[in-house]
C-alpha cells in the first residue's frame, strides 16, 4: 500500500489565502496532540521533563551564587574562599552535567513517543480501507500524504515538544528567581523592579508614539514582516497536520472533494455527476450493475448506462481497447472510485480479489507471497495447514521453489529471485488460498504458459471461484460463458458466447 508522491501544487501561504486553515484549526490540532501526549503512557516523561526543568532552575541559580562567590574571593584575595568555591563547582559539576542529559533524554524520548503514537493514529486512519487510495486520487486537497506522514509529523512533534520546554523554562526562571529575591532581601525589592520594569516599557512605548512617519512606517513592516515570517514557520506544520487529520477524517466518512474538469458535452441530455450518489448493496454470489453511468473521478464519463448482472459459476472475459473503461470498471467494483448513480449489487470486499499483471512480492518468507496479506496467525485461525499451502504451490507448478528453499520460512528478495512468470502464479496460488466469490484477472498470465494457464482456470472453476478476466489471449475464450465488450465511445456489448461469437485477441 504504498503512495507515491507528488511535487507541492499549493503552498502554506496559498491555503491561508484561502482560507483553508485558521488560527481555530490550528489551535484544535495543538489542543488534541496536548490531550494525546496527556493520556498516554508518556505522560511519566513530561513529569520528567518538568522535574529535570525544576533541577536546571536551581542549577543555575546555585551556578550563579558561587560564581558570584569565586568573584569575591578573586577581588578579596582569599585563596582559601577561591580553593573552596572552586573545589565546590568541581564538585557540583557530574550532578549538573546529570541534570541536563536527563533533560535531554526526556526531551528526545518524549518527542519520539509522541512521533509513534501520532504516526500510528494517522496510519490508522490512512490505511482503513481504500483511504490511502482515495486521497490519491478521488481527492485533490492533499497532493504529498507521504511527505506529512514522515517528514512534516516528525517535524511537527518536535516543534510540540520544543514549545513545551521553551514555555516552562523561562516561567520557572522568573518564579523562582523572583523567590529568591524575595527571600533574600524580602518583597518589596522584587515588586520595585517588576513595577519599574511595567511602568518603564508602557513609558517608552508611549513616548516612541510622537516619532515620524517614516519611521513609524519602517517599523510596522518591519514588525509585520517578522510575525508573519516566524507564524509561517512555527505554524506550517501544525497546519499541514491539521488538514491532513480533516481530510482524513473526511475520506473515512465518504465525503471528498475534487475539481471536476470534464463532463460530457455536446449531449442532448446532459448527465449530472454526482460523487456517491449511487446505492451499493453488500449480496452474496452475484454482481449486477443496474443503470450505473462509469465515469472517472475527474468527471469524464465512459459509459452513460451500464446494466449487466453476473452470478457465481459464471465467468466473464472483459475485453475492448486501451482506455474504454475495463480498469475503470473494476476500480468501481472494488469501491475504489465512487459510483456516480444507479445501483451496484455485489458482495463485500473481502470476497472480491484482484490479481494485476504484475503482482506484488511482499518483504517475507516463502509463506508469506502465498497468504498476504494474512499473517502467520490468520493462516493458523483460518486451519489451513502447510501441506495445503504446498497443494497451492503445486496447483500453479510452484513446488519446486519449496524444495530449493527448503522450507516455508526462508526470506529472501522475491521481487528479484522469482521471474515474471513464477510471480504471476505465485499470484494465482494467493488466490486459491483466499478462496473468494469473484475474482478480477488483469492480463494476469500473460507470462504463463498456455497448459499451465488451463489448468489454473479450470481450477479455479473446480474450487468455485468466478472470474472477471482481462486478456487478449483468443485461448481463454473456452474457460467463459458471457464478454463484455466496450468499444471506447460510450458503447458496450454484454452477450453469452457461442459458436458464432467472433473472438478478439491473439
Amino acid at each position: 500500500k504504498r503512495m507515491k508522491g507528488n511535487h507541492f501544487k499549493h503552498s502554506f501561504i496559498e491555503q491561508i489565502e484561502h482560507g483553508s486553515l485558521n488560527d481555530q484549526q490550528c489551535f484544535t490540532c495543538s489542543t488534541n496532540c496536548s490531550l494525546l501526549l496527556l493520556s498516554s503512557p508518556q505522560t511519566g516523561y513530561l513529569i520528567l521533563i518538568a522535574a529535570m526543568l525544576v533541577a536546571r532552575t536551581y542549577c543555575d541559580v546555585w551556578m550563579i551564587q558561587n560564581g558570584t562567590m569565586i568573584e569575591s574571593a578573586i577581588i578579596g584575595r582569599s585563596t582559601k574562599d577561591f580553593k573552596a568555591y572552586l573545589f565546590s563547582f568541581i564538585k557540583f559539576m557530574p550532578l549538573i552535567a546529570l541534570v541536563n542529559n536527563f533533560l535531554k533524554l526526556g526531551l528526545y524520548e518524549l518527542k519520539l513517543r509522541f512521533r509513534e503514537r501520532l504516526t500510528k493514529h494517522l496510519y490508522d486512519q490512512y490505511l482503513e480501507g481504500f483511504t490511502y487510495y482515495k486521497m490519491g486520487n478521488l481527492d485533490n486537497r492533499i497532493a504529498n500524504a507521504d511527505q506529512l506522514l514522515t517528514q512534516d509529523v516528525e517535524k511537527f512533534c518536535n516543534s510540540v515538544v520544543d514549545l513545551y520546554s521553551n514555555l516552562s523554562k523561562p516561567l520557572l526562571d522568573i518564579g523562582l528567581y523572583i523567590f529568591k529575591l524575595t527571600s533574600a532581601i524580602g518583597a518589596q525589592g522584587p515588586a520595585i523592579m517588576m513595577t519599574y520594569l511595567l511602568v518603564s516599557g508602557l513609558f517608552l512605548t508611549r513616548l516612541r508614539r510622537p516619532i515620524g512617519k517614516m519611521t513609524v512606517t519602517e517599523q510596522r513592516y518591519e514588525g509585520e514582516y517578522r510575525y508573519v515570517n516566524s507564524r509561517l514557520i512555527t505554524n506550517r506544520f501544525t497546519s499541514r497536520i491539521t488538514e491532513l487529520m480533516k481530510v482524513l477524517k473526511e475520506l473515512n466518512a465518504g465525503k471528498y472533494e475534487r475539481t471536476m474538469v470534464s463532463q460530457e458535452k455536446g449531449s442532448a441530455e446532459k448527465l449530472v455527476l454526482v460523487p456517491g450518489s449511487g446505492q451499493v448493496t453488500n449480496r452474496d454470489n452475484i454482481i449486477k450493475f443496474d443503470h450505473t453511468p462509469l465515469a472517472t473521478p475527474n468527471g469524464d464519463i465512459l459509459i452513460r448506462d451500464l446494466t449487466f448482472e453476473v452470478r457465481s459459476g459464471t465467468n466473464v472475459l472483459v475485453c475492448g481497447p486501451n482506455g474504454c473503461g475495463k480498469s475503470s470498471l473494476f476500480r468501481v467494483l472494488g469501491e475504489l472510485w465512487p459510483l456516480f448513480g444507479g445501483h451496484l449489487t455485489k458482495p463485500e470486499r473481502g470476497k472480491l480479489f484482484y490479481v494485476p499483471q504484475r503482482p506484488y512480492m511482499t518483504l517475507g518468507s516463502l509463506r508469506d507471497q502465498v497468504i498476504y496479506p494474512d499473517t502467520y496467525e490468520d493462516q493458523r485461525r483460518k486451519g489451513i495447514s502447510d501441506q495445503v499451502l504446498k497443494e497451492y504451490l503445486d496447483n500453479v507448478q510452484l513446488g519446486h521453489i519449496l524444495e530449493r528453499e527448503g522450507n516455508w520460512d526462508t526470506v529472501q528478495d522475491w521481487m528479484d529471485v522469482l521471474s515474471g512468470g513464477e510471480k504471476q502464479r505465485m499470484a494465482m496460488a494467493r488466490l486459491f488460498y483466499h478462496k473468494p466469490q469473484f475474482a478480477i484477472l488483469d492480463e494476469c498470465t500473460s507470462a504463463v504458459s498456455v497448459d499451465v494457464e488451463d489448468f489454473i482456470y479450470s481450477h479455479c472453476r473446480t474450487v468455485g471461484i468466478s472470474l472477471f478476466t482481462v486478456s487478449h489471449r483468443k485461448s481463454l475464450w473456452k474457460h467463459h460463458e458471457f464478454y463484455l465488450h466496450m468499444d471506447g465511445r460510450g458503447n458496450y456489448e454484454f452477450k453469452p458466447i457461442t459458436e458464432e461469437t467472433v473472438e478478439f485477441g491473439s
